[in-house]
């Protein structure tokens, strides 16, 4: 058992109820026999990590470069002949994960990639933000070590621009809260030197809410180590492959390497760029849970708790789930693409388990991003819009930088953050200490602050300590917690949860926000999220909600008029 404990104010636990999403003995059994997609989700279903020895390390961790190529045609097949190879001379390791990279000399969108690949596969997208005009803190703080790591192959690890997936070399997913178990067992595939072996997922805003049907896919929590990765660098691009099998559990490297092979089959190394514009895409209806004659009662509950005497709570977010139905699917990948446009200053993911809708945002804000033991996170809180004058633009801002309620706003998320980081960190600095940081549509307060840990196990403890921050839940975390899961109504699943990488000198992890949920069939769920503070009003809030998700709808043709109506 973890010797770490939280209590669900932290909303991660330590010691979960572990429930299995498959058999292994039946999986086994059937593997060689059905068709290509059962074979592949069985393989996968087989090998969730969170049910190994945590404690066992494994046989071989271990990343495999070749020579340079000029396409992506010719990479994957030097992959397929390199992991032929590897079957007919298999390492002599009950366990282990292998990665084979092939450096590709010119430089293609990994979402471009990703768009010609086949759909039917679980999925993942994860693209950093341009840092480009704010200081990096986290220079000062990590080793110099890992200010130097490559990655195998004569790229800088800080040159990777976006990371690309499909399949499930290993998964880690369960419906119980994420624990210190958990966080051990994905480390258990992870290694400082193979450092582009990671773990890409997100994590429920609240594991103790009760999962609806749109979000039990995606389990409490969801991390996977893709089959097939296509790696975005500044000035070129990779292509990997990776197997990851164990005896303990029910998949060895025999079927992990025929499951690759299958994969890898279908890759596709056509890949066209996509197209930015709009999406051919036209909205048939739009409509909001809660409405708006529900939001107003809920912001003004919720300010009268605030206000009252006694009471502790000094902010808390409420969200708004938008059902978007449309014509024909909206393709979440082309959606993500089209959302990069404007999100230069902002964090790209997509989570796709098996079978599952994909979980897509455009996020602006960070959760923390480690290297080695240097970590940095950010508070960013209150919103107005851009202007389309200079002038008018700066005259928004100083009313952003004058406003007493949004100071208030912004105030409790940084002391919050700052005070969080001072109990894992040997010293913490914050800077600047307000500022205003502008993105395309919107511009918001915001501050840096970052530590140096004492030691890469306290990574657990960064998690569980930022998670959820002032900025998406509100403070006191457990109180504001409580109230969002009585007026809610909705489950917000991975909506405002963190999501990113774990990876063996280094993991990142943004706030799932400015995000939906799309399906086949069903349009998509679009989220979005407000801090009511004392002296937030009720219309203003709702404008603000309107505004966060018009990066979603403005790239949607809307043809036919929006009657909003009530979701049973």
């Amino acid at each position: 058992m973890a010797s770490l404990r939280f209590s669900p104010p932290n909303f991660l636990g330590t010691n979960p109820r572990k429930c299995n999403f498959s058999s292994s003995s039946q999986i086994q059994t059937k593997f060689c026999t059905q068709n290509f997609n059962q074979r592949f989700q069985s393989c996968s279903m087989s090998m969730n990590g969170c049910e190994a020895d945590r404690k066992a390390p494994l046989g071989a961790t271990e990343t495999r470069t070749f020579p340079a190529v000029l396409s992506p045609e010719a990479a994957a097949a030097r992959l397929i002949s390199a992991v032929s190879d590897l079957k007919t001379d298999p390492p002599p390791f009950s366990s282990g994960i292998i990665r084979l990279q092939v450096p590709i000399d010119q430089k293609i969108g990994a979402i471009d990639w990703l768009h010609a690949q086949n759909d039917v596969l679980p999925r993942c997208f994860f693209s950093r933000r341009s840092e480009t005009g704010r200081p990096d803190l986290l220079l000062d703080f990590a080793s110099e070590n890992g200010n130097k790591r490559r990655n195998g192959c004569g790229l800088s690890d800080h040159n990777l621009v976006s990371v690309a997936g499909i399949g499930s070399a290993v998964f880690f997913r369960e419906v119980s809260p994420f624990s210190h178990d958990d966080w051990k067992s994905i480390r258990r595939f992870l290694c400082s030197k193979s450092p582009l072996i990671r773990a890409y997922g997100g994590m429920r805003f609240d594991p103790y809410s009760r999962i609806s049907t749109e979000w039990e896919r995606f389990g409490s929590f969801y991390f996977t180590v893709p089959q097939v990765e296509f790696n975005e660098f500044t000035g070129s691009s990779m292509l990997a492959a990776t197997v990851a099998w164990d005896n303990q559990l029910a998949c060895s490297l025999e079927d992990a390497i025929e499951s690759l092979l299958e994969v890898m089959l279908q890759v596709s190394s056509v890949v066209k760029r996509l197209q930015r514009e709009s999406l051919v895409v036209s909205v048939l209806s739009k409509n909001h849970v809660p409405s708006k004659g529900a939001y107003h009662p809920a912001v003004r509950r919720a300010l009268q708790l605030i206000k009252e005497r006694g009471s502790s709570l000094d902010k808390v977010v409420l969200a708004r789930c938008s059902r978007i139905i449309t014509d024909i699917d909206i393709d979440p990948i082309a959606w993500l693409a089209r959302l990069q446009l404007e999100g230069q200053d902002a964090y790209q993911f997509c989570v796709q388990p098996p079978g599952a809708p994909a979980f897509i945002g455009n996020t602006p804000e960070r959760l923390f991003h480690r290297n080695q033991l240097g970590v940095c996170s950010e508070a960013l809180a209150a919103t107005r819009p851009r202007a389309e004058s200079v002038a008018h633009d700066m005259q928004i801002e100083r009313d952003l930088l004058t406003s007493p309620k949004d100071d208030l706003e912004f105030s409790i998320v940084r002391e919050n953050i700052r005070s969080k980081f001072e109990g894992i960190c040997e010293s913490v600095v914050v800077k600047p200490n307000k500022t205003v940081r502008k993105l395309a549509r919107v511009q918001h307060l915001y501050s840096q602050i970052a530590g140096r840990l004492t030691q890469e196990d306290d990574e657990f403890n960064i998690l569980s300590t930022l998670h959820p921050t002032p900025a998406v839940c509100g403070y006191p975390a457990e109180e504001a917690r409580l109230l969002i899961k009585e007026i809610e109504p909705f489950d917000r699943g991975m909506y405002a949860g963190p999501v990113g990488f774990f990876g063996g000198g280094e993991s990142e992890f943004a706030v799932g926000i400015r995000s939906a949920l799309v399906e086949k069939g069903i349009g998509a769920l679009v989220y979005a999220g407000t801090g009511i503070v004392a002296g937030s009003d009720p219309s203003s809030e709702w404008n603000e909600l309107e505004l966060k998700i018009s990066q979603f709808t403005k790239s949607l043709k809307q043809e036919v008029a929006l009657q909003p109506q009530p979701i049973n």
